[in-house]
């Protein structure tokens, strides 16, 4: 049976040069799984965070993605945020809640947390975040709960972050966990990766990279040959879209 007009909803994702994007593909993929004909994804690919207001005034609009460069531009627009999202000044789903309010929030922590714990069975002590941008916040959101020590490494570190000239060897022997949030490796520049000592890089390492394209960036495959064990961001992808879905719905 066909849905009627005034059941439409319409979902999105906030970017910039999002054509690469994985959200519109896996969410137009679950609607037809699982028959949902009145539900659509769609980009909105914005040159500037000031046309937001735009977007939030689509005709049926009911729930939208946030990605880079967009996740810490976009709270002074919304009305409340989930703690999370407050807490980290991040914001990767929105939500049009009954009452008209627009509320933000951060699947992003429940789906590197659930990938990170389905990835080993002992986490490590300590770990290096690479990057500080919306990305890098939710992990260290996730590693804090899990009282997993951590340093930011940056290429215009501030305060205590570190730069990458800082990290070597003796540094990778304590910690073993090395979290890629930075974009680093993303397609199309594949043939880049973090600036880190690879040669100190062993089995005892996990190597976990946000980035899903390519599925096996350079800085995995370094950890893949030296023994490390590897992980991209798809997973991680997967459950926080599930997560954002079930927002949207609650």
């Amino acid at each position: 049976m066909e849905s009627k007009k005034n059941d439409l909803r319409r979902f999105g994702l906030v970017g910039k040069n999002i054509d690469y994007s994985f959200s519109r593909g896996y969410f137009s993929q679950k609607f037809k799984a699982e028959n949902l004909l009145n539900c659509s994804y769609e980009n909105f690919d914005l040159t500037s965070i000031d046309s937001l207001r735009e977007v939030f005034n689509t005709d049926k609009i009911s729930g939208l993605n946030v990605t880079t460069p967009y996740k810490r531009e976009v709270i002074p627009f919304l009305d409340r945020l989930s703690k999370p999202s407050s807490e980290m000044q991040a914001v990767n789903t929105i939500k049009f809640e009954k009452n008209g309010k627009i509320s933000g929030h951060n699947t992003d922590v429940y789906g590197f947390e659930k990938s990170l714990v389905e990835l080993t069975a002992k986490l490590p002590k300590q770990a290096l975040i690479l990057g500080t941008g919306g990305a890098s916040s939710a992990v260290a959101y996730v590693l804090d709960k899990l009282k997993i020590k951590f340093l930011y490494v940056s290429r215009n570190p501030q305060g205590k972050h570190l730069n990458y000239q800082a990290v070597n060897a003796e540094l990778l022997n304590e910690y073993q966990l090395i979290v890629n949030a930075s974009p680093i490796g993303t397609y199309p520049n594949v043939e880049l990766s973090p600036d880190l000592p690879y040669q100190a890089i062993n089995e005892g390492h996990i190597l976990f990279d946000l980035i899903y394209n390519p599925l096996e960036t350079l800085f995995l495959k370094e950890g893949k040959k030296r023994g490390a064990t590897i992980s991209n961001g798809l997973k991680m992808l997967e459950y926080q879209a599930e997560k954002s879905w079930e927002i949207w719905n609650s």
